[in-house]
């Protein structure tokens, strides 16, 4: 999920944690579980730091270790530890507990959206990404400022109030998984074109019932397009192109850290006086026809490199990041 709704989740998870009578007849305990909920709630995603090393870094790791299982661990005795030198005489199970189900609870949310995470290392650098919650989902976050909002003004206690915020967005997470899969298992069936061997990837949107759609061919061709309002519409296709500076620029270490991340990288080749241009893009995200997660390798003809950008960008900002002019 994007960091703003990390953030209300941890207020809201401080709220939750009102069911727990020593939090509730405590302030101090109350405060403290608080300020361990927000933190706990943010700092998987601490990573974000390795911007400052390289975006390859960045890209590579992100949602890597930080998110791993030994991570949910140091997190909670970390910002616990901190609390227990901030406050005196805290409960240490009871914060400790709050602290955990905020952490945990960040690397769950983030299972459900297209980046995805590596949450099962060290038993496997699989990234995990189900598709079926948009990075900004506004059911999640307007319902915690709702519900922020009347815990605020005390208009319903947090011992009540959070219960059922909780209990709406768990049977709103199974409907959405639910609904997820019910779509893209009948995907075939709507889609004129399909032939053995074709298969679906619906991905979210910001908007409940618009998907993008993704068909990827067995030989890894991919059909681009959307699913709305029960129909399909294809927009473009796209190709890996076929050339040794594709294949040079796989070991690049920019480029080697996109293709660890996405198993949806696609290769444009564009030929120019110096050399040439290998434009990776991964297709599950796509924005007004451009394509904003890349990795851009520049090689001249003797397939040596000269520049190079991985991240988050759209066309008109990428000339900017590049020395040779495009």
């Amino acid at each position: 999920m994007d960091s703003g709704t990390h953030l209300v989740i941890g207020f809201g998870l401080a709220g939750l944690a009102y069911i727990d009578p020593i939090v509730a007849t405590d302030p101090t305990v109350s405060t403290a579980v608080l300020i361990g909920t927000v933190i706990g709630s943010q700092i998987p995603d601490a990573d974000t730091l390795l911007r400052l090393k390289s975006n390859a870094s960045y890209i590579k790791n992100h949602r890597g270790l930080s998110h791993s299982l030994p991570a949910l661990a140091l997190w909670t005795a970390l910002i616990t530890f901190a609390l227990m030198l901030g406050f005196e005489d805290l409960p240490l199970g009871h914060v400790a507990l709050w602290v955990f189900v905020a952490v945990a609870f960040h690397v769950f949310t983030d299972l459900f959206n297209t980046y995805g995470t590596q949450a099962i290392r060290p038993l496997s650098e699989k990234w995990i990404s189900w598709n079926i919650i948009h990075i900004f989902d506004p059911i999640i976050f307007l319902s915690h400022i709702v519900a922020i909002f009347m815990w605020s003004v005390h208009i319903v206690r947090p011992e009540l109030l959070f219960p059922i915020l909780y209990a709406f967005l768990a049977v709103y997470y199974i409907w959405r998984s639910w609904y997820h899969y019910y779509l893209e298992s009948r995907l075939y069936q709507k889609d004129s074109s399909y032939v053995p061997g074709d298969r679906y990837y619906l991905i979210p949107t910001i908007h409940l019932r618009a998907w993008q759609l993704v068909k990827r061919k067995p030989n890894d061709h991919f059909v681009l397009g959307e699913y709305k309002h029960d129909r399909i519409r294809w927009v473009e296709e796209a190709t890996s192109a076929v050339h040794p500076a594709v294949e040079a620029s796989k070991k690049h270490t920019d480029v080697a850290a996109f293709l660890y991340l996405s198993s949806f990288a696609c290769a444009d080749l564009r030929s120019h006086d110096w050399g040439y241009e290998v434009y990776w893009v991964d297709v599950r995200y796509s924005h007004r026809k451009q394509y904003p997660f890349v990795a851009v390798l520049l090689l001249d003809n003797d397939l040596v490199p000269l520049d190079s950008y991985v991240g988050w960008v759209n066309d008109s900002r990428l000339s900017k990041k590049l020395r040779v002019n495009l």
